[in-house]
């Protein structure tokens, strides 16, 4: 799940994450965090600047990390990216 929450800042997209217990023990959080923070550091530049982005990783995250690695974690975001950029930005990608 991606919040999409404009700054006034002009500065570079941020990420926050969340990544509760459900997701699993804390060897699988940190390797979903992880992979979330390599398919933001890839795929952000979707977003406009000034913008706060907050993934909301659940239980399915872990089981994509597992059975795609990054390459399915990067795929997720930036179908979510595209979607909260709006239907003019898909269709520059």
């Amino acid at each position: 799940m991606l919040y999409v929450f404009p700054r006034e800042e002009t500065a570079p997209p941020r990420l926050g994450l969340s990544v509760s217990r459900k997701v699993g023990g804390a060897v699988q959080r940190n390797r979903v965090k992880r992979l979330l923070r390599e398919a933001f550091a890839l795929e952000g530049s979707g977003l406009p600047a000034g913008t706060d982005a907050v993934v909301v990783a659940r239980h399915e995250a872990r089981e994509l990390a597992e059975r795609e690695g990054l390459e399915g974690i990067r795929t997720a975001l930036a179908d979510l990216i595209a979607r909260a950029a709006g239907p003019d930005r898909e269709t520059s990608r």
